[in-house]
């Protein structure tokens, strides 16, 4: 069977969900038999969203192979439980980047560049390229909404591609907004008819109509939408508010999305296999218990900046057949004087990734509050750096006990910058100064670790050798190796070559654990990660002896 491509687009306005309806539309395809892979489109500028500011684009998720791309490749992930690479996300930035390295390569032959054939031939060569397995179905997702400038290039390719591969072997599915107006007590359509108007206006017409909304949409409703954007009255769906994001494939199977699109593509008539999904929001919905987790950090205002952070945590719960209450806490606001009080009826702090010196005194004063009461901790990346340093600090009693990030002049620089850059597969590039300029590579991507036994890590993992996703440029430095182990703090995951120091955890602690790496990033839903199954465990027992 020929590949097929589904491409989802939204209107109206962003945020709507294209990203969880992509993800939920490809995992009842998958319940189907098929097999699915998936791909995001965005059309900002920047080549990808590694230097971005959290607050205005959410977490960066990184992949096996130390891409840092969109975090809707966590969604993907999640739902899909394949690994996505970096085929699976580009971006306008990438696109023109492409194309002009090309231009000054000579390969254009000196003709005018233009955005139509040759950006959009760069466009669709990649969309078509993230085919690799002879998979049946390509869902690709075009970020930003439709009216959009930056949009424009993408939205033609895809237009474009109808013609090339045939109509069977397309599908528009259109994302939009019918909203609910209180005050006059309707629902209304006129968005997704001015919506869907704008994209016919450039070629396309949609073949299924999401209508994302607080409350079923009637015959009436449907009939109406279907007349205006001229589709099929079957194929106008409803994406009713939801209150787990896992509840949606679901939702969209009771609607009949998916047996529309397999009519449509004509995919093999196989009803979906859908009931680890039912169990899962089975237990979401019905849970036996409840734990409060404290997140320490300071992108508390944006929560799409730990977006996989929080659905990990959520995970682990699952494990318990129990809900996980979650307290964002800015640690610009933690001191030594009130973190009592902040924390007080907390089951488990954990202290999150991050860059700069802002807010990471508060992380170390709750991670001193939790090492000092027995509260169970997870640390990761910049957390478990904080927690090298506060044990440093307040156990070691090493003066000024630092990071060189936040202090270059530290007589103790517990967590420094290594004179080796190494590649995502842990083997060493090249020499560098350890005073390499802020902005420089950084470790990206999954690294190999062994386990030692009899650790908190084994008793997670079960297994010596592992491999998690990396994004950090600072390291624990191993000349502290030694004075740390003598004093409880055991370095209990390394590098296979012992020169990265991976997991630490307190030797005499009910369960105090940091790790350098990111485990939220390979979390499932249906597949809890290993960490935070075992970190929320600890949080009930914490809980439940209270």
């Amino acid at each position: 069977m020929e590949t097929k491509f589904i491409f989802v687009t939204g209107g109206v306005l962003s945020s709507l969900g294209k990203g969880l309806a992509a993800a939920s539309i490809g995992a009842l395809l998958q319940a189907r038999g098929l097999k699915v892979t998936i791909q995001k489109l965005d059309p900002y500028i920047n080549v990808d969203p590694g230097t971005m500011n959290p607050f205005q684009h959410g977490e960066v998720y990184v992949t096996d192979d130390g891409a840092e791309t969109d975090l809707d490749l966590g969604h993907y992930e999640r739902y899909l439980n394949i690994s996505m690479t970096q085929r699976n996300n580009y971006t306008s930035g990438s696109i023109y980047n492409s194309v002009i390295t090309k231009e000054r390569r000579g390969n254009y032959l000196g003709g005018t560049v233009q955005v139509i054939p040759h950006i959009t031939d760069e466009i669709k060569s990649v969309i078509l390229g993230v085919v690799q397995h002879d998979e049946d179905v390509a869902i690709i997702e075009i970020g930003g909404t439709v009216g959009d400038i930056e949009s424009l290039p993408f939205l033609e390719a895809i237009r474009q591609l109808r013609s090339n591969l045939g109509k069977n072997n397309v599908l528009y599915i259109h994302l939009t907004l019918v909203p609910y107006i209180r005050a006059a007590g309707e629902l209304k359509t006129k968005p997704t008819q001015h919506s869907v108007k704008e994209l016919r206006s450039i070629g396309i017409q949609p073949d299924i109509i999401l209508c994302r909304s607080e409350m079923d949409l009637n015959a009436d409703i449907k009939s109406k939408i279907a007349l205006f954007c001229n589709v099929d009255e079957d194929a106008v769906f409803t994406a009713k508010d939801v209150k787990s994001i896992y509840e949606v494939p679901l939702a969209l199977y009771e609607e009949g999305v998916d047996q529309k699109i397999a009519i449509l593509l004509r995919l093999p008539a196989k009803n979906a296999v859908l009931s680890c999904w039912k169990v899962l929001v089975e237990t979401l919905r019905n849970p036996k218990d409840e734990v409060r987790i404290a997140i320490v950090g300071k992108y508390v205002d944006l929560r799409e900046s730990y977006k996989s952070l929080h659905e990990a945590l959520i995970h682990g719960g699952v494990s318990h057949e129990s809900s996980v209450s979650l307290e964002y806490i800015n640690s610009e606001k933690i001191t030594e004087e009130n973190v009592a009080q902040k924390l007080a009826g907390i089951h488990g702090v954990l202290v999150p990734g991050g860059f700069g010196v802002r807010g990471v005194e508060g992380k170390i004063a709750a991670i001193r509050h939790a090492r000092e009461q027995g509260i169970p901790f997870l640390g990761i990346c910049l957390g478990m750096q904080c927690a090298v340093i506060e044990f440093g600090r307040n156990v070691l009693g090493l003066e000024r006990a630092n990071s060189q990030e936040f202090d270059p002049t530290t007589p103790n620089p517990v967590i420094y910058l290594m004179a080796e850059w190494y590649d995502h597969r842990g083997q060493c590039l090249q020499k560098r100064d350890v005073n390499y300029a802020k902005g420089g590579t950084m470790r990206l991507g999954a690294y190999p670790c062994l386990i030692k036994p009899d650790t908190r890590a084994f008793a997670a993992y079960q297994t010596e050798a592992i491999a998690e996703r990396h994004r950090h440029r600072y390291e624990f430095n191993a000349d502290y190796a030694e004075l740390f182990e003598n004093a409880g703090m055991l370095l209990s995951g390394v590098s296979p070559d012992n020169a990265l120091v991976e997991i630490v955890e307190l030797a005499g602690h009910p369960w105090f654990v940091g790790c350098q790496f990111h485990p939220e990033f390979k979390s499932r839903p249906l597949a809890p990660h290993p960490l935070f199954r075992d970190f929320i465990g600890a949080g009930l027992t914490f809980k439940n002896k209270g």
